[in-house]
């Protein structure tokens, strides 16, 4: 597109603009937006940028509908962030609409606003401007435990949003604060039932929350009884013996025959990562294991299959069922590995991940020998019948 065009379609995209052309224009930029040439053109057109953020706030809802799409795809590229942060007064739009209880594209602002918040600097940069406008985490976190807060919109990928937040000490230190009750508001959407989005995304934010290993003491108390929540979508219906059952938390003792085990394998895998941090301090094994979260784990590991969060729940059992570490190595945040070290366990790691991958694309190429057996055998029939 030359600067002659690119004025021409610039001009179209404007609220004053006629219906039918302006919808035109949009459609354009939205299939722009769909290829990595088109997001380089407007990442470098700060008023084109601006154009589409004004045009969420159009009369026409087709024309809003496109607008917010195009910024979503842009947003998808993280090549394209400091453009519409810098460039554009977007963040602004997006924080004072997200708050009408009434607007309409909320859960497209809240795709947004997770899209942009996922690199360390922009979050940063989403973050301070919440604090801008004076909207704070307080209010995000109540609009999150809110559930129906939005006539028109779930606001499921709110979690997320905050989830990446939490990747800042200062979002983690107002989750962890012991007076704002915080945390224990969120717990009970471990088990939220009507989203994976909002239930995963919640559990994102308790697994980082961990990495507070000053507060391990604390999460694992009454006052908070992390490892209870976090143990219990992991726990099957498994009949234990009266020994074992009594090590147990009382939320864990004696589930229902149909207890079922959380369905979404990154999740699984997000609790047991959350399960290991708490590991991370010496106090926090002592309650991990005093609490037998060995005994939900070695059932759990029995049932898994996903290869790659087996391979996280052997780790954690390794660490409860394994010695002490050293005198002066009781918190494992803060050893220094040495280089030699490191550079071995990376290797280690990477030679995990293409066993996963071999043996998920072995179970792909078993699957589909199945499903090509299944349909000779119905083709069988089907002739036979026919004969």
């Amino acid at each position: 597109m030359d600067e002659g065009e690119a004025t021409e379609l610039l001009a179209f995209l404007s609220r004053d603009t006629r219906l039918d052309l302006k919808g035109q224009a949009t459609e354009y930029i939205l299939g722009l937006t769909g290829n990595a040439e088109g997001r380089r053109f407007l990442a470098s057109r700060a008023d084109f940028l601006q154009a589409l953020v004004t045009l969420t706030s159009d009369l026409s809802l087709a024309i809003v509908k496109d607008s917010f799409h195009s910024l979503i795809n842009l947003s998808a590229d993280p090549a394209v962030h400091e453009s519409l942060i810098r460039g554009t007064p977007l963040l602004l739009v997006l924080l004072k609409n997200l708050l009408d209880p009434k607007y309409m594209f909320a859960d497209q602002i809240c795709t947004l606003l997770s899209n942009l918040s996922r690199e360390e600097d922009t979050c940063q940069q989403v973050f301070q401007a919440i604090q801008k406008e004076g909207i704070g985490l307080a209010k995000l976190v109540e609009i999150l435990c809110t559930e129906g807060y939005n006539q028109n919109a779930s606001l499921h990928y709110l979690a997320p949003f905050l989830s990446n937040l939490t990747q800042l000490p200062e979002t983690r230190q107002f989750i962890v604060d012991r007076d704002r009750c915080v945390i224990q508001r969120l717990l009970p959407f471990i088990q939220y039932k009507g989203s994976t989005v909002r239930r995963g995304g919640v559990i994102a934010i308790l697994r980082n929350c961990c990495f507070e290993s000053s507060c391990h003491e604390w999460l694992l108390s009454d006052d908070v009884d992390l490892l209870a929540f976090l143990l219990l979508p992991l726990a099957g219906p498994e009949e234990l013996s009266e020994e074992e059952m009594e090590r147990l938390p009382l939320d864990l003792q004696y589930l229902p025959e149909d207890k079922k085990r959380e369905d979404d394998p990154d999740i699984r895998k997000m609790l047991i990562e959350a399960i290991m941090l708490l590991t991370a301090t010496k106090v926090g094994r002592q309650v991990v294991k005093e609490k037998g979260a060995y005994l939900i784990l070695r059932e759990f590991y029995s049932w898994e299959k996903e290869p790659d969060v087996r391979i996280a729940c052997e780790k954690l059992i390794q660490v409860l069922i394994g010695d002490e570490p050293e005198a002066g190595m009781e918190n494992l945040m803060e050893v220094t590995i040495p280089t030699a070290v490191e550079e071995r366990l990376r290797s280690l790691d990477m030679e995990e991940q293409r066993s996963v991958k071999e043996e998920q694309m072995q179970r792909a190429v078993e699957a589909l020998n199945e499903e090509q057996r299944t349909e000779q055998a119905d083709k069988s029939v089907t002739e036979g019948l026919e004969r």
